[in-house]
């Protein structure tokens, strides 16, 4: 019984984390109207998969970091009910804020779960040198390190594109006919509402809607909307600008996807480490088909969250934000160092907005509220029910 606990344990946070975490490497590809929900979707689940199924072989110190050695006894390490109240106590924080709609850190929920339960099993003798060094610091520094450098690279990179002669203008999608035309073009033509007539709230629509992934622009005479992105016209070393990046936004999108999935799997697999059967390689492999799952099957609300609703962006700025995101996840990973890649992305995220002007810091301001809850929240629910168990 205490076995088929373990393993349902270890399925439900691989099963919460993918719903909330699957997608948030490619957010950038649908916020930028780079690729379509369901292919972005797409992207992220393979890029996942891989990057899990890696881990078996490059991400042994996480597995170690997260089993709880060291940071309680190993009398309570070897518990079964330990295991599987951390597991559990993390799995339900990360789906209730996956309802919700709040990207938040399994990283950070699996904390708190850690700390809940061991002060439940041996409270005097819980490491709590160990907590900061190996936990907190890289979860307090991580965001703040990915906003900062996106902040700073994007203007580089914009700085090298207008260097290169690449310009860029926005576009608009016609709904009916699905083709896509210069905004420029679809003015001339009649096409778009009158900005000096047509409001909405207060504000002028087209002016407002000036932004890739903000709201649709108005149509002339009303019916629906016309969705909108920025595509860049030039070329570089005789490579379409639009093409070239669209390929590179993809490649840093799946990058950080498989980093997401080698950083994270190792952290779930630790649970399964009390089950020698299983081994690395059944671990990895149970914890990579949950997550896969979970984000095939629930993660909507959590992508439009991460695309649309914390800064407008094109690729480029996309881009920007993936790549500082691959680069601090997998370095992270490989160095054993518990960074969130919940943090990582939403820091790259924050990044652009600052970079761009365009945060929308009351949706910001609402999931640094999510991040702050969730140890305290995962801390509860595993001593409750280490209390249960134990």
């Amino acid at each position: 019984m205490g076995t088929l606990l373990l393993v349902f344990a270890a399925a439900a946070l691989a099963f919460a984390n993918g719903a909330n975490d699957v997608f948030k490497p490619v957010a950038t590809l649908y916020g930028s109207r780079t690729l379509g929900y369901r292919a972005a979707l797409l992207v992220a689940a393979g890029a996942c998969l891989l990057g899990a199924l890696t881990s078996v072989v490059f991400a042994e110190a996480l597995i170690k970091a997260f089993s709880g050695k060291g940071l309680v006894p190993d009398a309570i390490v070897a518990d079964p009910a330990f295991a599987i109240s951390v597991g559990l106590g993390a799995a339900l924080t990360i789906m209730l804020a996956t309802v919700l709609g709040f990207p938040v850190s399994t990283t950070h929920a699996l904390t708190g779960a850690l700390v809940g339960a061991g002060l439940v099993g041996a409270a005097s003798e819980l490491n709590l040198g160990a907590l900061g060094a190996k936990f907190a610091l890289p979860l307090l520094v991580s965001p703040f390190l990915a906003l900062g450098a996106t902040a700073l690279l994007y203007p580089l990179l914009s700085r090298a594109r207008r260097a290169l002669g690449v310009t860029r203008e926005t576009w608009i999608q016609l709904p009916q006919a699905g083709e896509w035309i210069p905004r420029a073009d679809a003015l001339e033509r009649g096409l778009l509402a009158d900005p000096a007539t047509t409001e909405r709230a207060g504000e002028d629509v087209v002016s407002r809607c000036a932004q890739p992934g903000g709201p649709a622009l108005a149509l002339a005479g009303g019916g629906a909307a016309a969705a909108q992105a920025e595509r860049y016209s030039g070329s570089v070393a005789g490579v379409s600008a639009e093409q070239l990046l669209n390929a590179a936004h993809v490649l840093s999108a799946s990058a950080v996807g498989f980093a997401r999935g080698l950083n994270d799997t190792p952290k779930i697999a630790a649970l399964l480490l009390l089950l020698p059967a299983f081994g690395s390689v059944g671990g990895n492999a149970l914890v990579a088909v949950a997550m896969v799952a979970g984000g095939l099957f629930c993660t909507k609300r959590v992508a439009e969250m991460m695309s649309n609703e914390i800064t407008t962006m094109n690729a480029g700025q996309g881009f920007s934000g993936n790549l500082v995101s691959a680069l601090l996840v997998t370095c992270a990973s490989r160095l054993g160092v518990p960074v969130s890649t919940t943090h990582v992305t939403c820091g790259a995220l924050f990044g652009v907005g600052l970079a761009t002007r365009q945060a929308r810091w009351k949706t910001i301001g609402t999931i640094l509220i999510a991040w702050i809850t969730t140890l305290p929240l995962a801390a509860l629910l595993a001593a409750l029910l280490y209390w249960v168990l134990g």
